[in-house]
């Protein structure tokens, strides 16, 4: 007979629905790679235009172009390294539901690795 323990029975009834969970997953992901390219691309632009163009050894439109992509690599980089430090928090402020399930999704996931310390063997 193989049944579950009180414990870990009432843990499964209070973790948030499965494809809730995915869903605001999947949101947050797409916000904050939007905000983080968003940021980090006008920052690159804006840096771009405080340098002139040399005298010499210039590429021409073809180096203008190679440039925009460039930038447009680092920014997806850059967004995808560190732009949840600065999207989280506007994460939660435009998306509080969705926010608020993955908060109690990785309370509930941290709450039941620590509960595993307390299983015995019998």
């Amino acid at each position: 007979m193989n049944t579950l323990s009180p414990l870990l029975s009432s843990r499964l009834t209070e973790t948030p629905a499965a494809p809730a969970v995915g869903k605001a997953r999947e949101v947050r992901e797409a916000f904050t790679q939007f905000v983080g390219e968003t940021f980090y691309g006008h920052m690159l632009k804006s840096m771009r235009s405080t340098v002139g163009k040399p005298a010499y050894f210039h590429g021409g439109q073809a180096e203008e172009t190679f440039r925009s992509q460039l930038d447009q690599q680092l920014a997806q980089e850059f967004a995808q390294e560190s732009g949840d430090r600065f999207a989280e928090p506007m994460f939660a402020q435009q998306f509080p539901h969705e926010a608020q399930l993955l908060a109690a999704e990785r309370t509930t996931s941290a709450n039941s690795f620590e509960q595993l310390s307390t299983l015995r063997r019998r």
